[in-house]
């Protein structure tokens, strides 16, 4: 089979499965193939010329609510990992990149202000648009922030208008144009993951809050966006924290083998554990 052929089936393959995006038509898988061409030759650039003056806060600045799974994932009875289809179909589900996106969007260009008094539905719906038409590779300054006023976080201001907020942080098919979705199909090479480890940790130590795409192709045992939020450096792991779009009740972890250069993750509800490749997006003006 070529190269091309192989990326195609892939590509059908990520469509199919992926977590974050619902099955789309042949035009978008076109669309696809044709933009991982066009993009393929780009190279790295951060955009980010200042640092949050704080760290992110699992408890402040992630949302109240998750991102539900349309598969239900278990193990059957040959022990192979294997899914069902959700019934009924949750009300709001693959959205992960989009809810990613969003919690550094409100990170690194809004503030709250409880010394405002709460504004009604129209004044917070055109708040949140402007937020998401933000840049989230670029930080604002503190004079130019978006004031959400009546709330002290995003976690308390998204369990009151969570219906509000689902409506306007984006669609799922904006997950599917994600402009880094093109490196994944390319092989990550072991000092490619150590570089991004170490590039994960100064930008925690910075307090940037790095979006990353977790993903295996062409297996596709795991196609995912989650914030790293915190790491811990230790003689031959890096132990990152993460926020999961999927779950908000909790951090989940990725963990760094520094011996054989490999990120892995354990089991949860949607992935049975193991390796994954790791790297930035909503990083850079290719990624």
């Amino acid at each position: 089979m070529s190269f091309v052929r192989i990326i195609v089936a892939g590509c059908r393959r990520w469509i199919a499965s992926i977590e974050s995006c619902p099955p789309r038509s042949g035009l978008a898988l076109l669309g696809l193939v044709i933009f991982l061409s066009l993009a393929s030759g780009c190279a790295t650039r951060d955009l980010h010329t200042t640092v949050p003056s704080r760290p992110f806060s699992f408890a402040a600045d992630t949302f109240a609510f998750p991102n539900e799974l349309v598969w239900v994932y278990f193990h059957d009875a040959n022990g192979k990992w294997t899914a069902n289809k959700r019934e009924p179909r949750p009300d709001y589900c693959q959205h992960c990149f989009v809810v990613a996106r969003t919690a550094r969007q409100f990170f690194y260009a809004a503030r709250f202000d409880t010394n405002l008094p709460v504004a009604d539905e129209a004044t917070y719906r055109r708040l949140v648009r402007k937020v998401v038409d933000t840049n989230p590779r670029k930080l604002r300054p503190p004079k130019d922030r978006i004031v959400i006023p009546g709330y002290p976080d995003l976690r308390t201001f998204s369990t009151a208008q969570e219906r509000l907020l689902k409506s306007e942080c984006g669609a799922a098919w904006e997950s599917y144009f994600q402009r880094g979705h093109w490196r994944m199909i390319f092989p990550f090479s072991r000092s490619h993951q150590a570089a991004t480890a170490e590039e994960l940790l100064q930008a925690i130590q910075a307090h940037m809050a790095p979006v990353v795409h977790l993903a295996r192709f062409p297996q596709l045992s795991i196609n995912h966006a989650v914030l790293v939020i915190d790491g811990k450096e230790e003689p031959d792991l890096i132990q990152f924290t993460l926020y999961d779009p999927n779950y908000s009740d909790a951090p989940g972890a990725l963990t760094y083998n520094k011996t054989n250069r490999t990120f892995t993750m354990p089991a949860n509800t949607y992935f049975e554990g193991g390796r994954v490749d790791v790297y930035q997006v909503y990083h850079s003006w290719c990624y």
